[in-house]
């Protein structure tokens, strides 16, 4: 049985006031279409996740854009996976390349992805290389942070994660240019081998899904050309028309 699409919206650190979230997400909502083949998850700021989840709405779930290691303790300004549980969160990002530009590590992530799973979230688990070289030294960068943020995780719950390619170099202003659905395509089965390889062939995979300054415009392609399982989606997700025309793109595909 084919598993759902799935698109994240990740507002990062947007917007500045609970009213303005509150009507990004309302109109969100209002625009989506009746969903039979996608999920839909927002992930806004933490400051804003109490006041969503009492928005009634059965087409969007809530995410965390973060999460941390320890369950409770002396960790100043730190936001635990169990607090997110109990808020009504269901998914959480981790290892986005924003945090890893800050110093995150892959066992840092290793640890996150853990105390997720333990709480009962769905580590959405960010891989990808900060520049494609000639020599295609990428692929073990990629390679590298599958082996050692998958560390440990046992086999029955690696379908339980979701993994997001997202290509430093196509993200942002700074993008050297956009990515293709062929490379993405490319990096999905690359990644797909690699965990084959450390956890087996007969282990139910986990969903790929693509997170590069994906937008209205370029969606079709990831989908159809990149086989892609879903999007993570940046500033796209604070456009309700744009990304409501992600999501529709998602919700007509047929495989």
């Amino acid at each position: 049985m084919q598993r759902k699409k799935i698109i994240v919206g990740n507002w990062k650190m947007n917007p500045l006031s609970s009213s303005e979230a509150e009507k990004i997400f309302v109109n969100v909502a209002k625009k989506l279409p009746t969903l039979k083949n996608t999920e839909v998850v927002i992930c806004p700021p933490f400051v804003f996740l109490d006041k969503l989840k009492k928005i009634r709405t059965t087409k969007i779930r809530l995410g965390a854009q973060n999460a941390f290691y320890g369950e409770k303790g002396a960790f100043t300004g730190e936001i635990s996976a169990e607090m997110l549980e109990l808020l009504g969160v269901k998914y959480v990002i981790l290892g986005h390349s924003e945090r890893r530009a800050m110093g995150e590590s892959n066992q840092d992530i290793n640890k996150k992805i853990k105390a997720a799973l333990f709480a009962g979230l769905v580590p959405i688990v960010c891989v990808g290389e900060s520049e494609r070289d000639e020599s295609h030294k990428f692929f073990n960068v990629v390679k590298m942070q599958i082996e050692e943020c998958l560390a440990g995780i046992p086999k029955n719950l690696i379908s339980k994660m979701i993994i997001a390619y997202e290509p430093v170099w196509a993200i942002g202003r700074n993008a050297v240019r956009e990515a293709t659905p062929e490379e993405f395509r490319e990096m999905s089965i690359f990644t797909l081998k690699i965990i084959s390889k450390k956890f087996g062939t007969k282990i139910k995979m986990p969903r790929i899904i693509y997170g590069g300054s994906v937008d209205e415009k370029n969606a079709s392609g990831f989908i159809r050309e990149g086989e892609a399982d879903g999007f993570l989606a940046g500033r796209a997700s604070l456009n309700g028309d744009i990304f409501t025309e992600i999501v529709k793109t998602c919700e007509a595909y047929e495989n």
